[in-house]
């Protein structure tokens, strides 16, 4: 029995998101009360949860998390009970959000995030319309550093309107043609351009302070972004903010300290004055036991992949339409930064996934393996 899930529902959800996940499970999806609740009670969202039709038994979960003004959602929190493994529940559950939240028009495209630990996960969304979109190195430490698979699913019609993109940096074009084999899409006419020199920052700019203080920094955030303009990750607020010693600067961070991630969110007065302090924003993030921190940067914006890719950002994704601006649907860049070393040797991946992981490894090793020219004898 597939239904909307409900507040009495939280205390067997937490069991049987420890059941699944063990205590090391970073989301608050299946930990925190409070936030379960909000989700379960959030208007943009659906939550579902299955149940034994003969004991009753809460048996799965997965939810489809939306947010205001957004017609992008998240599929999340995919779990089935050890004992009711192998039955396709989570295969129905995420049908049943799929045609509730997509195919009724509600969303323009749902993503997800799933586990390469075993290629399980990657077949219950590719069943349901999903197709990869990349790979996201190291991207959460559960008990130990995951990798994960970036997924999307569309509604009809929106991919075919997506305005053209005439340049980027030559690191990208390899990821560029992957996603157009991948999911039927074009770039036709997109040529490499030469990078965008960076700026480097002077010495009193060096070192970043983190301002770790989430309601005052979200509540800068919207003072600095009332039309959330500029840098774009979809449902999450910042919680931390990172300055220069001369405060020339701000840039606005979501960092989650279980899972050892950080997601870049916004900067000010601009991408442009912030592109000079990725190494030191790294740097700091990384002290505070971000290992992993990535960014969505607009495909269009030569000038801020530019940056990035100088700083050790690696592209392992292309979410195509993924932001809805003007009359048009715009595709986004996921670039990452690594502090860990990353090791591939566990991944299971799909045939369909394949090709963004060689991809990503011949990205890493051009930006981290000298040439041969490099090497001296």
């Amino acid at each position: 029995m597939i239904r909307t899930a409900a507040p009495a529902d939280i205390g067997e959800l937490r069991q049987l998101y420890y059941a699944v996940y063990g205590p090391h499970y970073p989301v608050a999806l299946g930990t925190d009360p409070a936030e379960m609740a909000r989700l379960i009670a959030d208007p943009h969202s659906l939550w579902l949860v299955g149940r034994s039709a003969t004991t009753g038994e809460l048996t799965s979960s997965a939810a489809v998390h939306g947010e205001p003004g957004s017609r992008l959602g998240r599929l999340e929190g995919i779990a089935v009970h050890p004992g009711h493994r192998a039955a396709g529940l989570a295969s129905s559950l995420t049908g049943a959000l799929c045609a509730a939240m997509l195919d009724t028009g509600r969303l323009d495209s749902v993503y997800a995030t799933v586990r390469t630990v075993d290629a399980g996960p990657q077949r219950v969304v590719a069943r349901n319309g999903f197709r990869p979109l990349g790979i996201l190195p190291n991207a959460v430490d559960l008990s130990s550093r995951e990798s994960l698979a970036l997924y999307a699913r569309h509604a009809a019609g929106v991919l075919d309107r997506r305005p053209p993109v005439t340049e980027v940096p030559p690191q990208l074009v390899p990821l560029l043609r992957v996603s157009e084999a991948a999911l039927g899409i074009g770039y036709p006419g997109v040529r490499a351009g030469a990078p965008v020199p960076v700026p480097r920052p002077g010495t009193r700019s060096r070192r970043m302070e983190l301002i770790e203080a989430p309601a005052f920094v979200a509540r800068r955030f919207r003072e600095r972004f009332p039309g959330r303009r500029g840098w774009f990750y979809p449902l999450h607020t910042p919680n931390v903010m990172l300055t220069p010693e001369d405060g020339g600067c701000e840039v606005y961070a979501h960092l989650n300290r279980a899972g050892g991630y950080c997601s870049l969110i916004g900067a000010h007065p601009g991408p442009a004055a912030a592109a000079a302090h990725l190494e030191a924003v790294t740097r700091a993030l990384a002290r505070a036991g971000a290992g992993y921190v990535e960014a969505l940067v607009p495909l269009a914006h030569h000038g801020a992949l530019s940056a990035f890719l100088a700083e050790g950002f690696v592209a392992g994704a292309v979410y195509p339409a993924m932001r809805a601006e003007g009359d048009g649907f715009h595709d986004y860049a996921v670039l990452s930064r690594s502090t860990e070393r990353i090791d591939f040797r566990g991944v299971a991946v799909e045939p369909a996934l394949q090709p963004y992981l060689d991809c990503y490894v011949s990205a890493w090793a051009s930006s981290y393996l000298p040439t041969p020219f490099e090497v001296t004898p």
